[in-house]
């Protein structure tokens, strides 16, 4: 899976996702530090236990460097970025059973426009899957030759 390079500059507006949500009944904000362990269990139960690490390191950042999106008070979705490396998105992802609502749309644009808020100009996606998603989202860009990139020497346990 490519790195993808996102330039922050030409985002699409992000209020036309959020009014999505609103329609949806789902509510998309930024987690808070003292529910980190309610999204990283979240995360370990429908990704990975390595997702949830990974996650983990935006709940040391002020603000947190995640968003949530909740359906009836329930975690549905999650979006992170500045854990992996500094001006990296994700991880990100969304429960099986909310997928194709535009909640990881909505959750992309709200952690990228928080990277743009920070000052980058640039975002990227670090092992990006849906590489069609992220071109048709954001104009995402595959970076050549990032295939494995930094997720090399991985030690086993």
């Amino acid at each position: 899976m490519p790195d993808m390079l996102v330039r922050l500059y030409r985002l699409p507006p992000l209020q036309e996702a959020m009014e999505r949500m609103e329609r949806e009944g789902i509510v998309l904000r930024r987690a808070q530090p003292y529910e980190k362990r309610v999204v990283t269990g979240f995360i370990e139960r429908h990704f990975s236990a390595a997702w949830a690490d990974e996650t983990s390191v935006a709940f040391a950042r002020q603000p947190v460097t995640a968003f949530i999106a909740l359906a009836e008070n329930r975690i549905v979705g999650f979006g992170a970025y500045e854990c992996t490396r500094r001006g990296y998105f994700g991880p990100t992802g969304v429960a099986e059973d909310f997928r194709g609502r535009g909640i990881g749309y909505a959750l992309l644009l709200a952690c990228l426009y928080g990277m743009w808020e920070m000052g980058y100009a640039y975002a990227i996606i670090g092992g990006a899957g849906p590489v069609d998603f992220y071109r048709r989202a954001v104009n995402a860009e595959v970076i050549e030759d990032s295939v494995p990139g930094i997720y090399t020497r991985i030690p086993e346990g």
